[in-house]
């Protein structure tokens, strides 16, 4: 998104320029239209720009004025003495054995005084605009934060105009609210680029010191120096990265530390802009009461006024909730932007941005491919949307490439999601019952999965999986029916049931399955009223468990919950007797290859669905002996049904 230019050829009325201002060089006064634009306002064209251009000019005047009188004074000396040279400093011959001890007592003072100043000192991170290279073209998949946030910044540059002309309070603090890795530091880094201000980032650790008082020191510092950037270049931004560590409520223990309730008072007062005159306008103040005192009243001099710096505090946080109460109220920290997870379309913008600076195969510019990555990395902050790319590209390095691949993305995925792989050695027993229970899964999602896509199928053991399936909705939802739940239960109980259809028993790895099913009953049964009951036990106030545990205490709910799994277990034995030959061919499948991905797990079911006589391991291409089965190290034979 490009920034629009102010425009100055429409019929909007502008601002009345102030006589002090129409020597600034390269000024336009900005209209009041721009304040309600969705583009940033040029430096061209707003009270920050005049206030640069004011200062550079009284920069340059003041150093001519230095120069002219460096120049007198040489002249003069020419003119009286034109032989003078320059004095020499001379050390008295008594006092040469005295400078090694005093030179060792200045040594030792300055290495005892010096930490003890510096602990005061601001710990920020001065950015120039020249130095943040980021715009809001960079800022992908959040269009309506964009839009909040230059609406925000226009009037932080517009602040004379929205002061003096409207009458407004211009926003001193905003509050930037959201999960980590939605964009919050980015977008503040976005927003001091396009103001070109600098720009003061600091971290609420840095704040604290091992000194008592010297947090609160460096509080008053740090503001210190924001406003002495604002004076100097007409703005200022700040940003405090983790809020809450030095905001907490106070009393509420939330916070920890010695002195926490001052250094929330010190945050609030330095928000309140209770800033201290300028040194150089206190002298010149001190002056003119001087000259008064010899004045009569009607001839007195107007003593110089000073107006608050302009700075803009932006706080980033992901626990707004252990705020002190007094930081988000008007006046301080008045404005929240909630940074959230960025939908469908937004990821696919991140995509694009992201693939566009890596390099890929000509495959994944497909645009079926890149709305399949959106959809598939549903739940994905931008951050973590980076990480799989850059972790894509190490696996193309692993194989010898140098562009990403598509299987390089999905090897990225499952490592992102549920770890590296493990090398285990199971048992030829054990093998065949994860291949059996993983391929009951992806059977019973096949069947009764309507929406939902196959992504992953694997024996490999990663984290505490000896192997999994990997499934998401095809289209980004927010709501689910209860067909749709029930299909989860049903897809949870189809390794179980595979184990007991081919074994006669099953085995302890269904245990994980088992509590996903009996969740997802219960909150049927308990919480979203797709059982007999409209009455949510989540509303039901109590010292005692979850839900699963309010919704088992009751006899008749516990009666409904066991109902309600034998009956999708029933109705799931059945689905797979019916598609038998869909288990076999993606269990052997699964014995050969050891890992299916996308594409791969619809092929083997559609192979065997349309020849139901062909060994599972014809559906792999793997070869067959003369009495059916496969050579030794390649695969298990197919046992008989």
């Amino acid at each position: 998104m490009e920034a629009p230019q102010a425009d100055r050829t429409d019929d909007r009325p502008d601002v009345e320029v102030l006589p002090e201002e129409l020597d600034a060089p390269g000024y336009e006064r900005i209209g009041l239209g721009a304040l309600a634009s969705s583009g940033v306002a040029t430096m061209a064209t707003s009270d920050v720009g005049a206030h640069k251009a004011r200062t550079r000019s009284g920069r340059l005047q003041r150093l001519a004025g230095l120069l002219g009188v460096v120049f007198a004074l040489v002249v003069l000396r020419d003119v009286l003495d034109p032989g003078m040279g320059l004095p020499t400093p001379s050390i008295p011959a008594g006092l040469t054995p005295y400078l090694l001890p005093i030179g060792l007592i200045i040594l030792l003072s300055a290495v005892m005084v010096v930490p003890l100043m510096a602990a005061g000192r601001s710990p920020h991170i001065l950015y120039r605009p020249d130095e943040l290279t980021m715009t809001f073209d960079d800022v992908r998949g959040a269009e309506g934060l964009v839009e909040e946030v230059t609406k925000t910044l226009n009037l932080f540059l517009a602040y004379r105009t929205f002061n003096e002309l409207m009458g407004g309070t211009p926003r001193k603090a905003i509050l930037f609210e959201g999960p980590p890795g939605t964009g919050k530091t980015y977008m503040a880094k976005a927003m001091a680029s396009e103001a070109g201000v600098p720009f003061l980032f600091v971290s609420s650790s840095a704040f604290q010191s091992m000194f008592y008082g010297q947090t609160n020191r460096k509080i008053r510092a740090y503001f210190k120096e924001l406003r002495r950037q604002a004076r100097r270049e007409g703005g200022a931004i700040g940003f405090i990265e983790e809020l809450d560590a030095i905001g907490g409520a106070r009393g509420s223990g939330s916070t920890q530390g010695e002195g926490v309730p001052g250094v929330v008072n010190e945050l609030l007062i330095q928000l309140q802009s209770f800033e201290q005159t300028p040194r150089s306008l206190r002298m010149r103040g001190k002056a003119i009461e001087a000259v008064n005192a010899w004045l009569p009243e009607g001839h007195k001099l107007a003593k110089p006024t000073h107006a608050p710096a302009n700075i803009l505090i932006i706080g980033a946080t992901n626990r707004a909730s252990d705020l002190d109460p007094a930081l988000v109220r008007p006046g301080r920290f008045d404005r929240n932007i909630y940074f959230g997870l960025p939908g469908r379309s937004g990821r696919k913008d991140i995509f694009d941005y992201y693939l566009g600076k890596k390099a890929h195969e000509p495959e994944l510019d497909l645009p079926a491919r890149r709305e399949t990555l959106a959809a598939m990395t549903a739940g994905y902050s931008p951050v973590m949307i980076e990480h799989v790319l850059d972790e894509a590209l190490v696996w193309a390095l692993r194989r010898g490439a140098h562009r990403l691949s598509w299987d390089d993305l999905q090897h990225a995925k499952m490592t992102e999601e549920i770890g590296l792989a493990q090398p285990v050695e199971y048992t030829e027993a054990e093998r065949r019952t994860i291949a059996t229970h993983e391929a009951g899964h992806a059977t019973v999602a096949w069947l009764v999965g309507k929406g939902r896509k196959l992504e992953v199928l694997t024996i490999v053991k990663r984290r505490d999986a000896l192997g999994l399936l990997m499934h998401s909705e095809t289209e980004e939802r927010f709501t689910n029916t209860r067909t749709e739940v029930r299909a989860m239960i049903d897809i949870a109980f189809g390794g179980m049931v595979a184990e007991e259809l081919f074994f006669g028993e099953s085995s302890t790895g269904v245990a994980g399955d088992l509590q996903a099913a009996t969740v997802n009953a219960c909150q049927m049964v308990g919480l979203l009223g797709m059982g007999n009951s409209l009455v949510s036990v989540a509303a039901i106030e109590s010292a005692g468990g979850g839900i699963v545990g309010k919704v088992l205490s009751d006899d008749a709910r516990r009666a409904e919950v066991e109902a309600l799994l034998a009956d999708s277990k029933a109705s799931v034995t059945r689905m797979l007797e019916e598609h038998r030959i869909v288990v076999e061919a993606l269990r052997d499948a699964l014995l050969v290859r050891h890992e299916l991905i996308g594409e791969d797990i619809l092929d083997v079911i559609r192979r065997a669905q349309a020849d139901p006589d062909v060994l599972p391991a014809d559906l792999r291409g793997t070869p067959r002996l003369a009495d059916g089965t496969v050579p030794d190290g390649q695969r298990a034979t197919r046992p008989a049904s």
